[in-house]
């Protein structure tokens, strides 16, 4: 099953991906990550805070993604100017990933999907696609139904979603409106970025192995 949750031994064993976190800090706070993986991300999904990591020390907030290059360096906030919620990444993933950051689905009355065509009900405009890479969605607001290796899934705030490379995968409905993030991992294959289609980039060859 394609649904994790946050912690150790969660996510599945075939992707880079060992886990996710959710950190959430209040106004004044201080904090200091202990090294988890042989590489570490974080995404500041709201909130502002003081960010070191390395030898950089910024100012992070909503959007926000970085990323500790050396093996010894780890994250750390030195000051939290507005409640902050955090979510870390830690794994294996290689140097060339598709990338990282903020998605929203909302509903709508007259979806328009450029994807590709689907056998079910649909009620959102997000896209039915595949990747060459692997793919992972945390929710962190909201409630609704994804699709992938053609099942469908209800999700809601604090559940993983991974999505193997060539699987395809869709956000057709939702109950309330969704604040995620996407995390495509390293990139294989013919190493394409972005949203791929059967009707524009060649019939999908999901991994069967990754489910």
């Amino acid at each position: 099953m394609p649904i994790f949750k946050p912690g150790p031994q969660q996510a599945p064993a075939w992707g880079s991906l060992d886990r996710f976190d959710f950190v959430q800090l209040e106004h004044g706070a201080k904090h200091a990550f202990e090294r988890l993986g042989a590489k570490e991300k974080l995404v500041v999904v709201g909130g502002r805070c003081v960010l070191k990591f390395g030898d950089q020390q910024i100012y992070a907030s909503h959007g926000s993604i970085h990323d500790l290059k050396a093996a010894g360096d780890r994250f750390e906030i030195l000051d939290v100017m507005k409640p902050v919620t955090l979510v870390r990444f830690a794994g294996r993933w290689g140097e060339e990933i598709g990338g990282a950051g903020l998605f929203e689905v909302l509903a709508s009355d007259d979806p328009k999907d450029i994807g590709d065509p689907v056998p079910y009900p649909k009620r959102t405009n997000f896209d039915c696609h595949y990747h060459d890479c692997d793919e992972y969605w945390i929710v962190c607001e909201g409630a609704g139904e994804v699709v992938t290796e053609g099942k469908h899934y209800r999700v809601g705030p604090g559940d993983g979603v991974a999505i193997g490379m060539g699987h395809h995968h869709d956000f057709p409905i939702v109950e309330a409106p969704v604040k995620a993030i996407w995390f495509e991992t390293t990139m294989e294959g013919r190493k394409r970025r972005g949203h791929l289609y059967d009707h524009t980039h060649g019939k999908a060859e999901p991994q069967l192995d990754r489910v």
